[in-house]
């Protein structure tokens, strides 16, 4: 197995990076945040951008506040005006541009299927061994769409705000920053099925 450069970008949890790492690949997390991972020395706390060269591989989680669905109405609207939705995509697209083979994850979004290119497929958690449901779409470069490994029926759907937190009973949430971050949180299995589907 060929030892793989890979990059994180915008993932502090270190997920997919820590199931990268455990097969050999030489892989990195960066975001502009400080890890929450327990491996600092593989995590580059920076603006991505300044670091795109020299991968072979590039997975991106980036920001989805001005593209998802999940802000669609008036407040979307006043994002597409005001450009905030055309600069998020603009930054996808120097990820996507930057390597030759790339996946880009972000929820089901209007926007970049309209105004870029549509995406490759949707994966949900409990396709993967969870019992959860969080659909995600993929845009891949060069990469295969992911095969399930463990389908699991889904008890409940991941937190969106605080107030949705009776569905996960067993975590303690205490406003809707702490639900995001929860959230925003990749999903072991997938990462699992990422290192051993596409390296």
């Amino acid at each position: 197995m060929k030892k793989l450069n890979v990059l994180v970008a915008c993932e502090e949890s270190q997920t997919v990076t820590r199931a990268f790492r455990e097969k050999g690949h030489n892989a990195f997390s960066c975001d502009i945040q400080e890890t929450s991972g327990k491996n600092p020395e593989w995590h580059i706390c920076d603006d991505v951008t300044k670091h795109l060269n020299g991968w072979d591989m590039i997975i991106a989680f980036p920001p989805c506040t001005d593209l998802s669905n999940a802000q669609a109405g008036p407040g979307m609207i006043k994002k597409i005006k005001e450009g905030k939705s055309q600069r998020a995509l603009d930054f996808i697209k120097l990820i996507w541009d930057s390597c030759d083979k790339v996946s880009i994850e972000n929820p089901v979004s209007s926007y970049l299927n309209n105004h870029w290119i549509p995406y490759t497929q949707i994966i949900q958690p409990y396709f993967f061994g969870h019992d959860y449901k969080k659909q995600t779409c993929l845009w891949l470069k060069n990469l295969p769409p992911l095969i399930s490994t463990l389908y699991n029926e889904p008890k409940y759907r991941l937190i969106k705000t605080f107030s949705h937190h009776h569905k996960l009973p067993a975590l303690k949430i205490k406003n809707n920053k702490e639900a995001s971050k929860i959230r925003s949180k990749f999903h072991s299995g997938v990462a699992e099925a990422m290192v051993n589907q596409w390296t």
